[in-house]
């Protein structure tokens, strides 16, 4: 498996503008790449979606390329990794493009008017990932052990 807090880390320095970084934000985008992928699929297995945060073209990210909350940083994340700002293109990338997928991540957490919830919060976290993501198939019996391993992740500690 690869380190997923790196990603995040990369993207958070060199793809998405500071005040997107937070230890909130880091520690949902682990445990829904966690949740999503395990870190371990870029290409949804028998499914379309992309990324470690399996992303579906007309779904999230044209969402995220839309949304007026978040439609002008994903446009400069774009072009930033050098990827056209359009649903295809986009979709294209993320099967090699971590951190673009890592990006439109943390931008489709921001089109949510909530905030982020508080480290720990675990059905919080489970309540804002179901409400954005809208998982086809939610297995909330995976996700504590899932988000308290996105929480030692976030500390810098194994991620499994």
């Amino acid at each position: 498996m690869i380190d997923p807090s790196g990603i995040i880390a990369r993207t958070y320095a060199d793809v998405l503008p500071g005040k997107f970084a937070s230890d909130q934000a880091t520690v949902l985008l682990l445990a829904i790449g966690l949740q999503e992928s395990r870190f371990e699929h870029r290409q949804q297995i028998g499914g379309p979606a992309r990324s470690f945060w399996q992303f579906e073209m007309g779904g999230g990210i044209k969402g995220v390329l839309r949304h007026d909350t978040s439609a002008t940083y994903a446009r400069a994340a774009c072009l930033l990794r050098g990827v056209e700002p359009t649903p295809a293109a986009v979709y294209t990338a993320m099967l090699h493009d971590d951190l673009l997928g890592c990006a439109f991540a943390r931008l489709l957490l921001y089109t949510d008017p909530a905030p982020l919830p508080e480290i720990g919060q675990v059905e919080a976290s489970w309540n804002y990932y179901v409400r954005n993501w809208r998982p086809g198939k939610p297995h909330r019996s995976t996700w504590d052990r899932l988000y308290s391993a996105a929480v030692r992740g976030a500390r810098n500690e194994a991620v499994q």
